[in-house]
């Protein structure tokens, strides 16, 4: 992304009018006549800091960046050349199992606009499988600490054969690229190997946050037509249980596309389950059939990765 320096107003509202006003001026409303004015540094801040902190050297050395002088020298280019700067960016910084034809196509009269034209890449080969060959693979790639102050470490190897595995499961239960996959998951490692599977086949996932309502998220599953959804039992947010399944059920409902569900046992509750349509994620991912390893499905750069919506 390339940022451009944008000027900004801090905007004071007064009767039915704006007055706009600098940062280190405010807004003064004469009594007598009505107007307003601006009186400079009328505010005064008590708290001021001047440190400077020094990351260590063994830090500075191993920055991409690491003096103000390189980031202002890629900042210019960004803005002189970006066609030139982002694809020397794409090419150091991923793999890509086919180079682009063109970094940049776009057409502001149709509108459309194109990155990476021509290029085949994906994912979750980008965020596992290239470090898997080097010293890399036996480092942590993930470590998640539960609301009770449990921890969990995966290693990149690890995170691997538990993203394949589940992205086989996906591919057993009919979902391939181009499908939509809900996933109403608490803060769990399961989350993010979710998010990875879909990946790894060309499915496109769409999260929907684990406080939503059974209304919002059926919403999100209508509108984006989702053919699975990935759940769980319960959640814990800040010591109060969430019951994601129960709300899953009420949301399905109304939810005709969805032909499977994956249930992960957070907290190992008794919840109701659908024959033949909701499935244990922790079965699943143990059956015989799963190979814990998943062939990469290679996609165009702009085929789409996931669907957020806003609240």
């Amino acid at each position: 992304m390339v940022w451009q320096g944008v000027p900004f107003a801090l905007t004071a509202w007064c009767a039915d009018r704006a007055i706009p006003f600098s940062a280190d001026a405010r807004p003064v409303i004469d009594r007598e006549g009505g107007d307003a004015v601006t009186e400079p540094n009328a505010i005064e801040s008590l708290s001021q800091e001047y440190r400077v902190v020094e990351p260590p050297e063994w830090v500075r050395e191993r920055a991409h960046i690491q003096t103000m002088e390189e980031y202002e020298e890629l900042y210019r280019r960004s803005v002189e050349d970006p066609e030139g700067f982002w694809g020397d960016m794409a090419e150091e910084m991923l793999h890509w199992h086919k180079k682009w034809d063109t970094v940049l196509d776009y057409d502001f009269h149709e509108p459309r606009i194109e990155w990476f034209k021509g290029g085949k890449l994906n994912v979750t080969y980008n965020c596992i499988d290239r470090h898997l060959q080097g010293w890399r693979r036996n480092k942590a790639a993930l470590i998640w600490e539960s609301d009770e102050g449990r921890t969990k470490m995966y290693t990149y190897q690890s995170l691997y054969y538990k993203v394949c595995k589940f992205a086989n499961v996906l591919k057993k239960h009919g979902i391939k690229k181009g499908d939509r996959v809900a996933i109403y998951l608490p803060m769990i490692p399961e989350l993010a190997i979710s998010m990875l599977a879909c990946a790894r086949i060309g499915a496109i996932h769409s999260i929907v946050f684990a406080g939503f309502s059974s209304a919002a998220l059926r919403d999100r599953i209508q509108d984006c037509g989702a053919k699975m959804l990935i759940t769980a039992d319960e959640g814990l947010r800040g010591g109060r249980v969430v019951p994601l399944k129960a709300e899953a059920d009420v949301a399905l409902y109304e939810c005709p596309t969805v032909e499977t569900v994956i249930v992960v046992s957070r907290a190992r509750t008794r919840v109701d389950m659908e024959p033949d349509r909701d499935y244990w994620y922790h079965e699943e991912v143990r059956a015989a059939d799963i190979s814990r390893h998943c062939d990469i499905e290679w996609v165009d750069a702009e085929d789409p990765l996931f669907i957020l919506y806003t609240s």
